[in-house]
Order: structure tokens, then sequence, then C-alpha cells
């Protein structure tokens, strides 16, 4: 089987170490491209209490800064770390800064977006806190806007439905 999936991508850590995306497989995954200078960033408070929720169950979250919309992750990857500690105390994993759109785009978010990987879901990244779902399987099942948040009803249902599905 040649198709591409989820688990077959090595992203850098925030500490620019490499981390095979295969660590987390069997798990549920909440994609997330995040900023610290965003009206979406008190997010990062969501995605926190929903990482500390579901972690014991088999989920996780795997953020992404970039710097994509008006200059929103200007920092350097040691300064987006110690933002995500210090004001949020983020214990997800968070990953070096990339690009989720145009020329430089991520193999990740080009993976994410494109609609012969992804037909369901696909689509060029908009704006900052984009969350994609995926299921234990690697299979990408929801997409979420900016505007979501990550500890609404919605997403906690889902994340919900899909940790009780043991494949």
């Amino acid at each position: 089987m040649s198709e591409r999936l989820i688990y077959d991508f090595t992203m850098n850590d925030i500490d620019d170490n490499p981390v095979t995306l295969e660590k987390f497989r069997n798990k549920v995954l909440l994609i997330v491209n995040v900023a610290s200078k965003c009206g979406f960033t008190p997010q990062y408070e969501g995605l926190q209490e929903l990482y500390q929720e579901f972690k014991e169950d088999g989920f996780s979250i795997l953020a992404f800064p970039a710097n994509d919309f008006l200059s929103q992750e200007p920092g350097t990857n040691s300064e987006i770390k110690q933002f995500c500690s210090v004001k949020y105390d983020v214990s997800f994993p968070v990953f070096s800064k990339i690009s989720v759109k145009g020329n430089d785009i991520s193999p990740l978010y080009t993976f994410l977006t494109a609609k012969d990987t992804n037909p369901e879901f696909s689509g060029t990244i908009k704006w900052n806190f984009t969350k994609f779902l995926v299921d234990r399987a690697g299979n990408i099942v929801d997409r979420f806007a900016p505007m979501t948040r990550p500890d609404s009803k919605k997403v906690k249902k889902r994340i919900g439905q899909l940790l009780v599905d043991t494949e």
C-alpha cells in the first residue's frame, strides 16, 4: 500500500528534535496551527483543558506554530516555548514553527489540506487555530474553523466518540 498516512511524517519539536508522528499511532489527535499574537490565542487555554481531560484515554494535541497570518507568530521556537509554558502552562506537544500555506507549506499541511489526501476536509488554511481531528487509524475525520473553541461541546463530543471507537 503506497498511500501516505499521517504517521509517515517526521516533524521537529519545539526544541528542534525530530519526532516521528508514528509515535502517536492509535491515538486520537487534534492537529492545530497556533500563533501567540492572534485574537484566537486564548484558545491555548481550551486546548490545554481538552488535553488534560482526554490524554489518559489516548488523545493528544499536536500544535504547530505558524507565522502565515499577519505575522502573528513572529517569535523564535525558544520564545514560543516560553510563551506556551509561562502564559498557558501547555503540556501537549508543540512543534517547531512551520508554514501552513503558500510556497513554503510544510509537507504535513500539504497532506492535511490537499484534495487527493484529504478529500472531505481539504482546502487552504484560512487562519490560525484551524483544527484537524484524526482518528486512531490515522484518518482525518473532521476539521474545525478557528472560531470553533477547542473546549466546545461540539469538539468534545466528537473526540469522545472517537475515543470509544476501538477499531
